[in-house]
């Protein structure tokens, strides 16, 4: 298990809030946790370390933070774990083509992912898997996928998942994208539909067989080889926080296949869903496109952080988009959040001019519903326009700390 980065301190702010209502990709609307249960299980899809950490990664991070805080506000027990796919192609092609080794490569950029969550105060997962401290439990997977006859090999040595193995729920219930979209898209997001052998085009790789030049470990009778990418979450999540998960997350983009493909491939493994619900966050754009690698279209935070950035402005710029909307990032964003944080701290030494108890219900009422937060924003905002002209009193300390618990934004 890796170590992250250092927890926050969370001020305690009194008198239970209630669980929230979220939106659930699969369910295709809004769905309620129990105002109390023993454990959320949250699992949150990480990073490929070989080019961390850009706006859009950092919105994802930020929106299941604030998910984690109001179920703890909730009075809700959370285990959250978050896994970094530490070997795979993008990977090491990356490290091919700028002549560092592989492995030199995903510890820098983890580490700087660290630094850029640790900044802007996101609470760390209970437990962070690599792929690579996994495999000899995902190659145990794959081998019972195969004796199972949910999964086949080819003369390659490569094994793929079978589609049209029976599970629960179906396969395309996650996403609901007919066949045509989920071609077109495997094809776009790491699927290799033209393989030869295949016996279904979107037939997904659970173990890649050695390659010279590349590296590979012990996968018993499977042969030497690596991990496929959505066989890795899946048995992470078995291990780690067990399943079925209360909310499997991360950005739309791994709606379909690997969030598809995980679910088929832990319901075919242990007989149970992978999650009661999919909780996805939109993409982020700069100049009309959508933020990534591939377009090296990339604003990221530690870039931010060194021009002097304050990063709770830049957590102010996330919190302002609602989680699940699609955006363009402009300068435009991050001088209006620094304008907002100079008010609320300017705000947070004078005296308030709302009761406390009454900005902290309407900041809870707002995360619970859908995590709005830009509304929670508002409810900040309309404080900080309020503030008397005399020193700070018991409710601005109270209002500070709630600031603090929920939106995760120090005053």
């Amino acid at each position: 298990m890796v170590k992250t980065w250092s927890a926050p301190a969370i001020p305690e702010i009194g008198t239970v809030g209630d669980a929230p209502v979220v939106f659930c990709t699969s369910a295709r609307g809004p769905v309620s946790s129990p105002r109390k249960q023993a454990e959320a299980r949250l699992y949150v899809c990480g990073i490929t370390p070989y080019d961390a950490t850009h706006l859009g990664h950092a919105a994802t991070y930020v929106a299941f933070d604030v998910l984690v805080r109001v179920w703890r506000d909730a009075g809700i027990a959370v285990n959250y774990v978050q896994n970094t796919t530490d070997v795979d192609d993008p990977l090491l092609e990356r490290a091919t083509a700028t002549g560092v080794d592989w492995q030199e490569l995903a510890r820098e950029q983890t580490e700087l992912y660290f630094a850029d969550m640790e900044a802007l105060r996101v609470i760390p997962p209970d437990s962070y898997i690599g792929a690579v401290e996994s495999v000899d439990r995902i190659a145990a997977a794959v081998q019972r996928l195969l004796d199972s006859g949910a999964a086949y090999q080819l003369d390659s040595g490569d094994v793929y998942y079978r589609i049209a193995t029976a599970v629960q729920p179906p396969f395309g219930t996650i996403s609901g994208y007919d066949r045509p979209t989920m071609l077109e898209l495997f094809a776009e997001r790491g699927g290799d539909p033209d393989t030869p052998g295949k016996e279904d085009p979107l037939d997904a790789l659970l173990w890649r067989a050695r390659r010279d030049g590349e590296p590979s470990w012990d996968g018993g009778d499977l042969g030497p080889g690596r991990p496929g990418w959505h066989i890795e979450c899946a048995v992470i999540a078995e291990e780690y926080v067990g399943l079925p998960l209360s909310v499997q997350g991360g950005g739309s983009d791994l709606i379909f296949p690997h969030h598809e493909m995980g679910a088929a491939h832990a319901s075919a493994l242990t007989g149970t869903e992978l999650a009661r619900t999919y909780m996805h966050t939109g993409m982020v754009g700069l100049d009309g496109e959508k933020m990534s690698k591939s377009k090296g279209n990339l604003v990221f935070v530690s870039a931010l952080r060194a021009e002097g950035v304050d990063p709770m402005a830049i957590r102010l710029v996330l919190l302002a988009h609602h989680y699940r909307s699609d955006w363009m990032y402009e300068d435009a964003h991050l001088a209006g959040a620094a304008r907002r944080l100079e008010a609320w701290r300017e705000a947070a030494g004078r005296a308030s001019g709302i009761p406390a108890a009454e900005v902290i219900a309407n900041l809870r009422q707002e995360l619970t519903d859908d995590l709005d937060c830009p509304a929670a924003l508002s409810v900040v905002d309309d404080w900080a326009a309020a503030a008397g002209s005399g020193p700070a009193d018991e409710d601005t300390a109270r209002i500070r700390d709630a600031i603090d618990a929920l939106l995760g934004v120090v005053l």
